[in-house]
């Protein structure tokens, strides 16, 4: 037999007055254990119990507030402090008083949040479209239950779902409420939890409730055909995009987009906006308004303010005279928040799982829900008229001899006896013997027990109907169809939201109107830009310029042209006349590299003004070649800013020459001396900017193109000594007369 080892005593920690054991210890431990001993508990927590609603279209949050309303007895008409529903409240909810009271202004009718409020509020609860519209304390509000929350707690009693307890025990909370009709759908939900989110559009009830009972009658229904779209509390037009909604009702998935409502008041020139997007407020969109002003990029407006009141939401916007104001709202819809989308992700918990489910999955999901409702509402029912059957059945055992049953308990000498010996004398179980024995003396008469006795025969009727209803599905649902149109009866309303399809909306691209005007344009060898107007320039002196700067380019165009600027890394930076402001000769204008944004040691070195993008651009290189290329090929769709590969960079750069048409003239200037002229037409045009283009003026060793310009009358003697036959050529050295001609 072995012998037993004695393990060996672990030494025992010092036993000192605020000692810790293992404090100050590094304790090496795996990320993965960590994130599923701490982080995937807290993560399911923020799933389960407060993000995402169920299927009776609450989170946890919302249900402990109605709940602890309804115990209060506020399903009446009488109000209170908002702040002592709030304390009750922290019963089941421990979160704070912060956070009740937040979820307590959203569900209220002040709010305006939601279709159908749950909390009929009487104070300053804010505005949901309001950003900066907040809401009174909760000392100085009041508010009760809202006469719809009758159809959610109204079986709540008869077991119709099941109850825990809150989170020390001390009393029990339910875990669903028995919700008459698809609030789930009703009103507007969204939660963000760890690692997923739901947002559940709102839809009005009365269309819900239809498309509900066609869906218990033929599970095959085409719930499109009553359940149209969404509808938003804030009344906003809805894009209806026939795909997209198919896709949302089919998916749960997807996007709606919105826009606001507005009046045009011709008599004051201005706009009124009545409605925004759920998605965004009205000070979002006036700040972004306000920035498109301040920007240029919207000169219509003269003014603009929040003129909301009691009458509800309200944003005016000046106008300027002679403005359509359909155009400029074609442009704040594009520009603006006034437009948005609300992202759809129907996730709703489902038996504790979460589960993206289309819009016919919620409502087979509510409908199963439901059953099981009415089930367990029928069996309290029979239960309890069973119970009382049972009674009266005993009851009537005695009406048969009254004076028997006062003899009985006269003659019995002890209390715990009386239940056995009216037991024993009329042949009835204990239940209804304790029945008899506690019915009071007075009512021991034939009248009294008549009447009891009379509710037999409809107990008998009402108990039989209650259990061919728990026999059949159908009855059930014939049961829940009633009470749905029921609802939508009684607090069905109005369609907020106008319905406008994708088709009819016609999609302008946005011109933004230049004021047009003649302008002249400067362009320095620094890369300074001026314009300047006509009537300015003729009344100033001389431009201010920097000490060895010149202009090198000078037009006569108008305010609208289109600017191409080129630089010494062969890129090309797009702007517009209108993007610089008119300035005077006195001054030294827009430095080009800073207001474009040039990379940091670039420069410019050409621009060329276009407004039909005609013409082509010739790069002349100092090796003597020279590419030709279509201006077209710098138009952009995109509007995009700035071009790479603008030119070939594989070799140094001596000039850049623009003609509107390919018929000109161009001289080359070699630092041999030499001179040549060609024509433009006898080159190529290349697709490809960056092309390293063809040889034209042969170069000697050491020597290299220094300039490059269009050829004008006047600028040499014999211009057809330069002319070159053919290419590529040395050209020619300059006559003694043209030496003195200082080429530009």
């Amino acid at each position: 037999m072995a012998k037993r080892k004695t393990p060996k005593k672990t030494p025992t920690a010092p036993k000192i007055q605020g000692y810790i054991a293992g404090a100050g210890e590094v304790v090496e431990e795996k990320i993965v254990s960590t994130l599923e001993e701490n982080f995937m508990p807290y993560a399911m927590s923020i799933i389960l119990s407060r993000a995402i609603p169920e299927i009776d279209g609450f989170k946890p949050s919302h249900r402990k507030l109605l709940y602890t309303m309804y115990k209060m007895g506020l399903l009446g008409a009488t109000r209170t402090k908002s702040a002592n529903i709030v304390g009750q409240t922290m019963r089941l909810n421990p979160h704070g008083d912060a956070a009740i009271y937040d979820t307590m202004v959203r569900l209220s009718r002040g709010y305006e949040a939601l279709l159908h409020p749950f909390v009929d509020s009487k104070g300053n609860f804010g505005k949901f479209y309001s950003r900066d519209m907040a809401w009174a304390a909760s000392r100085y509000t009041e508010a009760k239950l809202d006469p719809i929350c009758n159809e959610l707690f109204g079986d709540i009693d008869k077991d119709t779902v099941d109850f825990v307890d809150n989170y020390d025990s001390t009393l029990k909370e339910p875990t669903l409420l028995p919700a008459a009709f698809p609030s789930v759908l009703v009103n507007a939900n969204t939660g963000i939890a760890v690692g997923m989110a739901s947002s559940i559009c709102s839809f009005n009830l009365s269309e819900v409730c239809q498309t509900t009972i066609g869906l218990l009658r033929d599970p095959d229904f085409d719930i499109m055909s009553t359940l149209i779209a969404p509808d938003f509390t804030g009344g906003a037009q809805i894009i209806y995009d026939k795909k997209v909604m198919e896709t949302v009702y089919k998916t749960g998935r997807g996007s709606i987009k919105l826009r606001g409502r507005y009046i045009y008041d011709k008599y004051a020139n201005c706009i009124d906006v009545l409605s925004i997007p759920q998605s965004t407020t009205s000070e979002a969109i006036i700040e972004k308004v306000i920035d498109l002003v301040k920007a240029g990029k919207i000169k219509e407006i003269s003014d603009i303010r929040d003129e909301t009141g009691i009458d509800g939401l309200k944003i005016t916007i000046d106008l300027k005279r002679g403005v359509n104001p359909e155009k400029l709202m074609t442009k704040l819809y594009k520009m603006t928040p006034l437009e948005d989308s609300f992202f759809c992700n129907f996730n709703v918990l489902i038996g504790g799982t979460p589960k993206v489910l289309g819009v016919r999955d919620i409502l087979n999901e509510w409908s199963a829900f439901r059953i099981e409702c009415v089930k367990r509402r029928t069996y309290f029912d029979l239960h309890k008229k069973q119970d009382r059957l049972h009674l009266l059945r005993g009851l009537e055992k005695i009406l048969l001899d009254i004076d028997k049953a006062i003899k009985i308990i006269r003659n019995t000498e002890e209390e715990s006896m009386v239940i056995p010996n009216l037991m024993d004398g009329f042949g009835i179980d204990e239940v209804q013997a304790e029945y008899v024995a506690e019915i009071k003396l007075r009512h021991l008469n034939r009248e009294y027990i008549l009447k009891r006795t009379d509710d037999i025969s409809q107990l008998e009727k009402d108990i039989a109907e209650l259990e061919s209803i728990l026999a059949s599905n159908k009855k059930i649902k014939s049961i829940i169809i009633r009470e749905l149109s029921e609802i939508a009866e009684k607090y069905g309303q109005p369609r907020k939201s106008m319905i406008i399809y994708a088709d009819d909306i016609v999609d302008e691209d946005i011109v933004e109107e230049v004021p047009d005007y003649a302008v002249n344009l400067f362009f320095t060898k620094e890369g300074y830009f001026k314009k300047i107007t006509p009537q300015s320039l003729r009344m100033s002196g001389e431009h201010k310029l920097k000490d060895g700067d010149e202009i090198t380019e000078h037009f006569e165009m108008t305010n609208n042209t289109d600017l191409i600027f080129f630089s010494d890394k062969a890129k090309a930076y797009k702007a517009k006349a209108v993007d610089f402001s008119d300035t005077k000769t006195s001054v030294l204008g827009d430095y080009i590299p800073s207001k474009l944004s040039f990379d940091e040691g670039e420069n410019a070195v050409y621009m060329i003004p276009t407004k039909d993008y005609k013409g082509y651009v010739f790069f002349v290189f100092e090796s003597g070649k020279v590419a030709k290329v279509p201006i077209e090929s710098y138009a952009t769709k995109t509007n995009r800013k700035k071009l790479t590969g603008a030119y070939s960079d594989k070799e140094p750069l001596a000039a850049i020459c623009y003609s509107p048409d390919d018929n000109a003239d161009i001289v080359l200037i070699s630092s041999s001396g030499r001179a040549l002229i060609f024509n433009s037409s006898v080159l190529l045009a290349k697709t490809t900017r960056s092309t390293q283009g063809v040889a034209v003026m042969k170069q000697k060793k050491g020597h290299r193109v220094i300039s490059a310009q269009l050829f004008k009358e006047g600028m040499l003697i014999d211009p057809e000594r330069y002319r070159a036959k053919n290419i590529p050529s040395m050209g020619q050295i300059p006559k003694s007369a043209d030496e003195q001609i200082t080429f530009e």
